[in-house]
């Protein structure tokens, strides 16, 4: 970045600093937030800044950029009012954190692709001191959506050397799962039949992941196609005077057929 463009962003983050101090400091609202109030508002601004993201809108995700900036400020404003830490301490722990994972830029390790970087990341996250989750797996969020989750999971595993050799391994487990889950189908046992399909899911999220398909954007493609094309569907079945709930299949289908070639 250029000398001009890093003093024009410093300066507009202590603007945002300054805006910062004044809310807390006279806003009813922004006064009376915690960092438990704020953490849902959190998790709803990253899913939005998602959204924008699938749907490649650049202004969008600039704006919702800007939302999680502002909380970031925000829960450091809070805890410097407690005294616990402020926006220096975040920032100079990032900074510190990735000089110290990087080895291969600030020191001596050699790493000349993706795949090295991540390994050397897992292993020295284990080994950093006053780490207390020193398990390969400790530091994957309990409160994850489980596809999210079973994505980090297999990343984290992956870091150590733990993986399938190639997709066509996967793949076969894909399939063993399936029989397994068949098998419990057939007999009506549910429980059984839960543990299975789950197992099948998170096969089917290694697959993805050998393919370099993202598991959860995939899903959320779908979801959109399937709520467009159903839109399309209910505003044609009305357009035409028809309720869906009285339409048979057969001519919600046909709809539907056009929403595709849409």
């Amino acid at each position: 970045m250029a000398k001009e463009k890093k003093a024009e962003a410093r300066q507009a983050f202590e603007r945002l600093l300054n805006i910062m101090d004044e809310l807390r400091a006279q806003c009813p609202w922004d006064r009376k937030q915690t960092l438990e109030s704020l953490r849902h508002l959190t998790i709803e601004e990253t899913y939005e800044l998602s959204d924008a993201i699938i749907e490649g809108d650049m202004p969008e995700i600039k704006k919702e950029l800007g939302d999680l900036i502002l909380h970031i400020v925000f829960y450091s404003k809070i805890a410097s009012e407690q005294e616990a830490f402020d926006i220096k301490d975040v920032l100079d722990g990032i900074c510190e954190k990735l000089i110290v994972r990087h080895p291969h830029i600030y020191g001596d390790v050699k790493a000349e692709d993706a795949a090295t970087v991540e390994r050397n990341w897992e292993q020295i996250k284990l080994k950093e001191k006053g780490n207390v989750k020193k398990t390969v797996l400790g530091g994957v969020p309990q409160s994850l959506p489980a596809l999210i989750k079973a994505m980090r999971i297999q990343d984290k595993a992956r870091g150590v050397g733990f993986d399938w050799e190639h997709k066509g391994q996967v793949w076969e487990k894909v399939e063993e799962e399936m029989e397994e889950f068949r098998a419990e189908e057939k007999v009506n046992n549910l429980e059984k039949m839960q543990d299975e399909y789950g197992d099948l899911l998170f096969s089917l999220v290694n697959y993805a992941r050998f393919t370099g398909i993202n598991p959860e954007e995939a899903l959320e493609r779908s979801n959109k196609k399937f709520i467009k094309r159903f839109n399309y569907l209910e505003e044609k079945a009305k357009s035409e005077g028809k309720d869906l709930g009285n339409m048979t299949l057969n001519e919600m289908d046909a709809y539907w057929n056009e929403a595709k070639n849409i």
